[in-house]
């Protein structure tokens, strides 16, 4: 992008927004076992994904900051969760 073109910017941080709210939408919704690994595993995969994209923008490269995000934050949410299992909280 030319430098100062804020409007194609603009364009772009509005479509990588909108396609890791539906991604979250999706994957959220595959959720159908009732754990709360599950749970922990997925919303840490959706604000990993969330803030990589964010950080993937500033370098120019969102969505490959939004994989590398999600698979962090999924394995956040996983590591948590056996934390809290191994503290014998649900």
């Amino acid at each position: 992008m030319p430098a100062g073109n804020h409007k194609g910017e603009i364009k772009l941080m509005k479509k990588v927004a909108i396609l890791i709210m539906i991604a979250a939408l999706l994957v959220g919704g595959c959720v159908g076992a009732n754990t709360n690994t599950a749970y922990r595993t997925v919303g840490g995969s959706a604000i990993g994904a969330g803030g990589g994209a964010l950080i993937g923008w500033a370098a120019g490269c969102p969505a490959c900051g939004a994989a590398i995000g999600a698979g962090a934050g999924a394995a956040g949410g996983y590591l948590y969760d056996q934390y809290e299992k191994s503290k014998g909280r649900p």
